[in-house]
């Protein structure tokens, strides 16, 4: 039909199949990547310029202890000594800046003990583990603890 084939033809098509895939990745390559990347690495160059526009969220224990220094040192005395003040209460960057209506918002106690307090698989021995129905009923933890210095009061 279309003349004799020879015998490596079908290596000619495979090569052509593979030019043509290759192309066409250079192609959407060219389109899809930004210019700036790989300056750094494998990362965008613009994408510092990008995180340094962003408001930060978090305002970091510093600055909430430069008023709240009382409660630094309350929860010096206490287990909670390593905890971040951020790590209950939320970011607080706007707050912490000056814009003293930006308050936390309302914490329930209860829910926001037993993230870090119900028993759970994986915790050392002595890290404090309660089933809160056992241990409390349905009290709230502050009732009896305070959440700077837990003990009880």
């Amino acid at each position: 039909m279309f003349g004799r084939r020879r015998h490596y033809d079908h290596v000619l098509r495979v090569l052509g199949l593979f030019g043509m895939g290759f192309a066409l990745f250079l192609f959407a390559r060219y389109f899809l990547i930004p210019a700036d990347f790989g300056v750094y690495g494998f990362y965008r160059a613009g994408a510092l310029d990008d995180v340094k526009a962003q408001a930060p969220v978090y305002a970091g224990e510093t600055l909430c202890l430069d008023c709240h220094s009382d409660i630094g040192e309350l929860r010096q005395e206490g287990l909670h000594a390593n905890v971040r003040c951020e790590s209950c209460h939320g970011p607080l960057a706007q707050h912490a800046s000056g814009d003293f209506d930006a308050k936390p918002d309302a914490l329930n106690p209860r829910r926001l003990c037993l993230q870090c307090h119900a028993t759970q698989i994986g915790l050392p021995v002595s890290h404090p583990n309660v089933v809160a129905v056992d241990h409390a009923g349905d009290m709230v933890c502050t009732d009896c603890h305070l959440p700077h210095r837990p003990g009880f009061n």
